[in-house]
């Protein structure tokens, strides 16, 4: 498997609190890799540190082959859409595509000015002018025309409506599409990113806790329902991710490879939003299960 991105030990620490601690993380090279999890996991400074926004307190990084903005041509090879999904409020249109020319050498006028065309969006409007849809798609556009090898977007939809967001994720897919680049997604909203990733990755408590294919993500957890049993009773290669209990029944959401051949459980599928949440609320104390390969 060829990484667009790896990370060994990384770590930021902001004064006393780690916003991003211990993380070990292999991205696939030509996927849609979806990173979720809470507000204050960890997700924006991983993506500053993959953007070389940010510089690591501890362990290492590398982005499509190098350190992050090392260099010129470093910058070159990724392409960031931050929250706010940023323009300059009094440029026009016509004069951001000017000042993305200037500062990106693998500039692509032709996709930027074919792709505001179809967005049905005037060259000569003013930045400050359009909805939030529109900004997020002009921010985009940037993106893309760039020509990266890595698109990093981070919850560029956070605050669009419905319609604006299918749009832009619309727009990304096509984008891929057509133009066969690596993205990475950070969204709070697993209906998009079930809708565009092929790759997850879910980060809580400042850890990265699973990370996989969906697909094999999907295949490999199970919710299992039975008469009430300790986790301790479970098989080995039945790891649990979440569990509950009354005074009579059991419930576990478990990770295994293997089959599971007790009578005494009810097995079902489990969804990618009760995964992901799964995950997510799993106690700091619990170390985080090895990603899914």
């Amino acid at each position: 498997m060829t990484a667009v991105l790896q990370a060994r030990g990384l770590g930021k620490k902001y004064g006393k609190r780690w916003a991003l601690s211990d993380c070990t993380l292999d991205v696939p090279a030509g996927r849609v890799v979806g990173l979720v999890g809470p507000n204050g996991a960890g997700k924006t400074t991983l993506l500053s540190l993959a953007a070389g926004q940010l510089t690591p307190t501890e362990g290492e990084i590398t982005v499509v082959g190098g350190r992050p903005a090392n260099g010129r041509e470093q910058l070159a090879k990724v392409g960031f859409v931050a929250q706010d999904t940023p323009t300059y409020a009094r440029l026009t249109i016509a004069e951001h595509l000017r000042l993305g020319a200037r500062l990106n050498p693998r500039w692509d006028d032709e996709l930027a000015r074919d792709r505001i065309a179809r967005l049905g969006l005037d060259l000569r409007q003013r930045a400050g002018r359009l909805s939030g849809g529109q900004r997020a798609q002009l921010a985009l556009t940037l993106g893309l025309a760039k020509r990266p090898e890595l698109l990093i977007l981070d919850e560029p939809v956070a605050a669009l409506d419905p319609l604006a967001r299918r749009e832009f994720l619309q727009g990304l897919m096509e984008a891929v599409a057509e133009h066969s680049f690596s993205v990475i997604l950070s969204s709070h909203l697993v209906s998009d990113l079930e809708r565009v990733c092929d790759h997850l990755v879910v980060l809580a408590a400042s850890r990265v806790q699973v990370a996989g294919d969906v697909d094999d993500l999907i295949a490999s957890h199970h919710r299992l329902s039975g008469p009430r049993r300790d986790a301790a009773r479970l098989p080995d290669d039945q790891h649990v991710v979440s569990e509950s209990h009354t005074d009579r029944q059991s419930t576990f959401l478990v990770r295994t490879d293997g089959p599971i051949h007790d009578p005494a459980w009810t097995v079902g599928q489990v969804g990618l939003e009760d995964l992901v949440l799964a995950y997510m609320e799993r106690k700091p104390e619990r170390a985080p299960l090895e990603a899914v390969r």
